[in-house]
């Protein structure tokens, strides 16, 4: 079966709202297809104007339920936390900024960046510059003979490279999807000193 929205492209699940079988690219993470999420953001934006305006709007799109006599939009709409209306090119250079820290600096630059992009990016910068001064202390650590918890930190050094192109691939990939990233102590900090980013 192939996917609804793309041509000869495989379906790998269907849509638990409307059946449709749809491709990983078309699938969130709650596993609603695309055209359900924009019923799902419609139905969010008629019932804030509704509200705003005091009048009931009523809801046509697929996985709705009425309870009470209000309309209660489909629960899995809502997951992301990453606004599904980034640019796609934006996303791509924020988590190609994981691998590579000058493309994270220059997502920073970028005009139309989400509060959820531009903290990912700061995340990224903060992810690079953690692991430059882990390299360092380690460095450091080695030409002095000093052990890291009881290893010679020699024999340490060159795991980092493989440490850092699983961890910055995860991450980056992570951040593509727009699910939260949280890396650990960069995010703690970057949450604690820039609230805003």
């Amino acid at each position: 079966m192939d996917c609804f929205f793309h041509a000869r492209v495989p379906a790998v699940a269907t849509c638990p709202t409307c059946s449709k079988g749809i491709c990983a690219t078309c699938r969130d993470g709650s596993g609603l297809c695309p055209s359900c999420r924009l019923a799902a953001r419609i139905e969010s934006a008629s019932s804030q104007q509704a509200t705003l305006t005091g009048a009931q709007a009523p809801y046509r799109g697929a996985g709705a339920s009425y309870a009470g006599g209000s309309v209660v939009p489909p629960r899995a709409a809502t997951v992301s936390v990453g606004d599904p209306l980034d640019p796609v090119e934006s996303r791509a250079l924020v988590a190609l900024g994981y691998p590579l820290l000058p493309l994270a600096l220059l997502s920073l630059l970028e005009r139309r960046r989400s509060r959820f992009l531009k903290r990912a990016a700061m995340q990224a910068i903060g992810f690079n510059l953690a692991f430059a001064a882990f390299w360092g202390i380690l460095q450091l650590m080695s030409s002095l003979a000093i052990p890291w918890i009881g290893v010679e930190s020699a024999i340490l050094i060159p795991f980092l490279v493989p440490l850092f192109l699983v961890a910055s691939v995860y991450y980056g990939v992570k951040t593509w999807h727009g699910d939260e990233v949280r890396v650990p102590i960069v995010s703690d900090w970057i949450e604690d000193h820039l609230p805003a980013a």
